[in-house]
């Protein structure tokens, strides 16, 4: 007698998070007071980098290292998305009218500053320093996780010696090559939740 044995495959819930999981969905107000959704852009590789500007090793990346990877990337069709998930009266919190002061003074690059002040999105994206990036491709699944590169100080000099793990990440995913580091251990300033 044959028995069947049925497999339930797995299926990331919302609440789960890692690589080569489907990224949570969810939807934030940008800088300008627009609804963002990432369902929106499904079909579009995004990127989310958490962002407090009070954070030294924020100020590291936006020297100008942070604003020519928006550039570079968003020239290409990816959507960048520069995530403030500070709580009201931490440090780096943003309101709407601080986060285009930030965007101006910077000259941010990003396709929008998304403000995240009770920080549901960056608990479910397991965000814990800033800067943190996230690389989601075009199917909606998770392909990295981690630091922007192997360079973990505040200092900017360090920046054209390092490995900048997302670079290569979308240098990789964007002709079709599978993501050869996926997840690094974030460096920076704890997310101020």
């Amino acid at each position: 007698m044959a028995v069947l044995l049925l497999i339930k495959p797995m299926v990331a819930s919302s609440q789960e998070f890692g690589v080569d999981l489907s990224a949570p969905e969810f939807s934030l107000p940008d800088a300008e007071g627009k609804r963002q959704a990432l369902s929106e852009h499904r079909g579009k590789f995004v990127v989310l980098e958490w962002v407090n500007p009070d954070c030294p090793f924020v100020r590291k990346h936006y020297e100008g290292n942070m604003q020519q990877l928006q550039e570079r990337y968003t020239q290409q069709g990816v959507v960048w998305w520069s995530v403030n998930s500070s709580a009201v009266g931490k440090q780096g919190h943003l309101t709407t009218d601080t986060a285009k002061e930030f965007i101006k003074s910077k000259n941010v690059k990003a396709t929008a500053v998304l403000l995240d002040a009770d920080g549901k999105v960056g608990r479910f994206y397991q965000a814990k320093t800033t800067p943190y990036l996230v690389v989601i491709n075009p199917e909606g699944a998770v392909i990295y996780a981690g630091a922007i590169d192997d360079k973990p100080t505040v200092d900017p000099a360090d920046v054209p010696t390092a490995t900048n793990y997302v670079a290569q990440a979308l240098d990789e995913a964007l002709v079709g090559k599978p993501v050869s580091l996926s997840q690094t251990r974030s460096y920076g300033c704890s997310v101020k939740y």
